[in-house]
């Protein structure tokens, strides 16, 4: 093929590739629309479409935009049931899916569009694109049929099916085809699996378009009918459907309301239907043909539902910030528990507490965090005096205690920080941070063996399961290093290249030393000897100390400074009972600037990846930094929000109070002042109590159920007349009666038995 035949060609794909773009971009919205008109149908559960953007990365925003459409399309539909009522079974087995799948078309379409934007895309590229996008389709097809069966169970009309049946429309030929698509691309044929791909396609619009007949007839199906043939029941479609003839005249059905969206879309549907005639199977072949995106009408169609998601944008439901989220009440009771259990223990360990601002001078967090400086969130200038979000608690507690003169200070910290980091499961723009940190001259590592044991206790406290606290000393690392051969000014960011080996293999670490930071192979190779040594803190110390390692540390001034402190470190942990959770792990860096001793870090070692869940270490010098006075400091810092993650994950098969609260004040009727008197009483006493004024009874009760309230006070204008109160247990169901007067003992009895 010469030089203008590969242009000519390239240019048809590209062509191809732009109508197969066209296509799949009109049924990613037309899709979603029909999938809303089945969940009405089948009167599904949306608990799978309360989606929110949680700031760290693990809901895809096209899942989110999908379920945006979906709620928007079904905004105050009274078919669909919220996410606390309603078939879960039909929602998990045919609608859970739904954002995930139809986003996943989204996305892919989106990815295609990207690349033939760009002229010099080569067939390759093109075609790798165009498969993906296959792939979500024969996906999104399979669902869709899904849906037509199980809304083709709820239509009461047998031709429906006869038709549907004729069409031979099947999860087999959606995966043919794509195994066709898949061939085409083995042999690089993209002209061919483009070909096939755009096959694909015709048979998910066919099956969407049957999804949207489908729900329609379950919708509208009856009263179309009856429309279509004047009113008179009866025969319908030339005898194919019948329906008996009563005798008695028939109630007229309460129409059922629709969605907001839905309704809008099933009334062009029906006007379509109307204006065509008589004839049962002539309307469902109708139907069909309209939703064929080569219809004419189809255009007026699809502009008609692109109409209403976009009249909705301005009051789509509103966003965080990426990298941030909100905390519903369930979330802050578990939050509010794991808090109290970290101040106990850092109470326990007698540390004061400290607050420091939101924001530092942008010169106080200048230069202390390495290569992570970019992280830091920069204010705008308000008046002359650059500043910046704090990155952590460690440099304000250290600026603290220079600005203050203190030589000695042992404090706890918990607060948010902010970093202008990618979001990840567990990892977020927005956290908070819970500190502990003991500044001022001590006995030898007696500091540090107290900041490890309390983080020992913290997350044995928290009781999250199990875990190990990796442990290295920074000037054992340094010596390593020079030992290696590393020059003394690539330390630190060699160092942050070595802090990667927990989430990348060595080679990947190698390659990053050699190639990014001028390393030799041998250098880093030499390295890599040392990095990979890990185990049993006294064993490993003990075998390092008689190794051929050990050799080259002991002749090294730092290294055996070093190796002497771990030695008191880990028999002090040993004799505190902790020591089983710790390892000795030569690959442990730390990548902030201002560590000096002993560093270490905690890592869950359960099913949820979250990756560090604390860390801390010896910073000598910082302090010193921001004063005349070096004050040596040793500190931990808890990943409060990844070990909220663990818990929140472990919470969700259990029962979360999202208040304490113990009694519940049900005033039958509508007087404020009755509510008032009783609830204040029990406040008078601390007793934790609400009130609700209601005339229906059931209305309390059902909330104190949903609530997880354990008692109730009834009172309506019969108790309140003959002074008296039921006091129910909502547990048991138990009630019983007893003076107004009595009230408050009998409740502190049975609170406090």
């Amino acid at each position: 093929m010469d030089v203008n035949q590969g242009r000519s060609a390239m240019s048809s794909l590209l062509e191809t590739c732009k109508l197969l773009d066209q296509s799949t971009s009109a049924l990613s919205t037309i899709a979603v629309a029909v999938a809303a008109l089945s969940c009405e149908a089948a009167r599904a559960n949306l608990s799978a479409f309360d989606l929110t953007d949680s700031g760290d990365g693990s809901v895809a925003k096209d899942d989110i935009g999908v379920a945006s459409d979906i709620k928007i399309l079904l905004n105050g539909s009274k078919l669909v049931a919220s996410s606390n009522k309603g078939d879960d079974k039909v929602s998990i087995n045919s609608f859970s899916k739904i954002p995930v799948v139809n986003g996943n078309v989204r996305e892919a379409v989106k990815n295609l569009h990207s690349v033939i934007r760009v002229v010099a895309n080569s067939g390759e590229k093109l075609g790798g694109k165009v498969l993906h996008l296959g792939f979500e389709l024969k996906t999104c097809g399979e669902s869709s049929l899904e849906r037509v069966r199980l809304n083709l169970g709820s239509v009461g009309f047998d031709v429906i099916k006869d038709v549907f049946e004729r069409d031979r429309l099947s999860e087999e030929s959606l995966r043919n085809g794509f195994k066709l698509a898949v061939e085409a691309g083995l042999e690089k044929d993209y002209v061919k699996l483009v070909k096939e791909v755009d096959l694909v396609l015709e048979l998910v619009w066919k099956i969407v378009a049957w999804e949207a007949v489908t729900a329609f007839f379950v919708l509208e199906g009856v009263e179309v009918l009856n429309e279509n043939s004047g009113g008179k029941g009866g025969e319908a479609d030339e005898g194919n459907v019948k329906t008996e003839k009563k005798k008695k005249k028939k109630k007229k059905k309460k129409k059922v309301l629709l969605g907001k969206g839905t309704s809008v879309i099933v009334e062009v549907i029906k006007d379509r239907v109307i204006s065509k005639g008589e004839g049962f199977e002539k309307v469902v072949h109708e139907l069909l043909s309209f939703l064929d995106p080569k219809s004419p009408e189809f255009d007026g169609f699809l502009k008609k539902v692109k109409e209403i998601l976009e009249s909705n944008e301005s009051r789509r439901i509103p966003k965080t910030p990426k990298g941030t989220r909100d905390f519903a009440k369930e979330q802050m009771a578990i939050r509010k528990k794991v808090f109290s259990i970290i101040r106990k223990v850092f109470e326990r360990h007698c540390a004061t507490a400290l607050d420091t601002p939101a924001f530092e001078l942008k010169e106080t967090l200048t230069g202390k965090y390495g290569e992570d400086s970019k992280l830091i969130y920069d204010l705008a200038d308000q008046g002359g005096e650059l500043c910046s979000l704090r990155y952590d608690l460690t440099v304000p507690f250290s600026r603290y205690v220079a600005m203050n003169g203190l030589t000695s200070f042992k404090r706890y910290h918990i607060d948010k920080v902010w970093r202008r980091d990618n979001p990840s499961k567990g990892r977020y723009r927005e956290f908070y941070q819970c500190d502990f940190d003991i500044a001022g001259q001590y006995e030898k590592m007696g500091p540090d063996f107290e900041v490890v044991r309390i983080l020992s206790e913290v997350l044995n406290g928290l009781n999250i399961g199990d875990y190990e606290i990796k442990l290295n000393h920074r000037k054992l690392l340094d010596g390593v290093l020079e030992i290696c051969g590393v020059p003394p000014a690539k330390f630190r960011t060699i160092c942050s290249s070595i802090d990667k080996l927990d989430k990348q293999s060595f080679e990947q670490v190698r390659k990053e030393m050699v190639e990014e930071k001028g390393l030799s192979v041998e250098t880093a190779d030499k390295i890599g000897t040392f990095v990979k040594i890990r185990g049993p803190p006294l064993e490993l110390l003990s075998k390092i100390m008689g190794g051929s390692e050990g050799s080259e540390l002991l002749n090294h001034n730092a290294s055996k400074e070093a190796l002497g402190d771990l030695s008191v470190l880990f028999e002090a942990l040993d004799k505190s009972r902790c020591i089983d959770k710790v390892v000795f792990d030569l690959s442990l860096a730390r990548g902030l600037d201002y560590y000096t001793g002993v560093i270490f870090e905690a890592a869950f070692k359960g099913g949820v990846q979250v990756g560090s869940i604390g860390a801390g270490g010896r910073y000598d010098n910082l302090i010193g930094n921001f004063g005349t006075k070096q004050v040596p400091a040793v500190g931990m810092s808890l990943g409060i929000e990844r070990v909220l993650t663990i818990m929140e994950e472990k919470a969700q098969n259990q029962i979360v109070r999202a208040t304490d609260t113990q009694v519940l004040v049900a005033v039958l009727g509508d007087k404020l002042s009755v509510a008032a008197e009783l609830v204040s009483e029990l406040w008078d006493v601390d007793i934790k109590a609400e009130y609700k004024v209601h005339k229906m009874v059931m209305r309390h009760i059902e909330y104190a159920i949903d609530s997880k309230v354990p008692w109730m006070i009834i009172v309506g204008e019969r108790e309140l007349n003959k002074g008296i109160v039921k006091l129910k247990n909502i547990e048991t169901t138990n009630e019983e009666v007893i003076p107004r007067s009595k009230l408050v003992e009998e409740l502190q009895q049975r609170l406090n038995p």
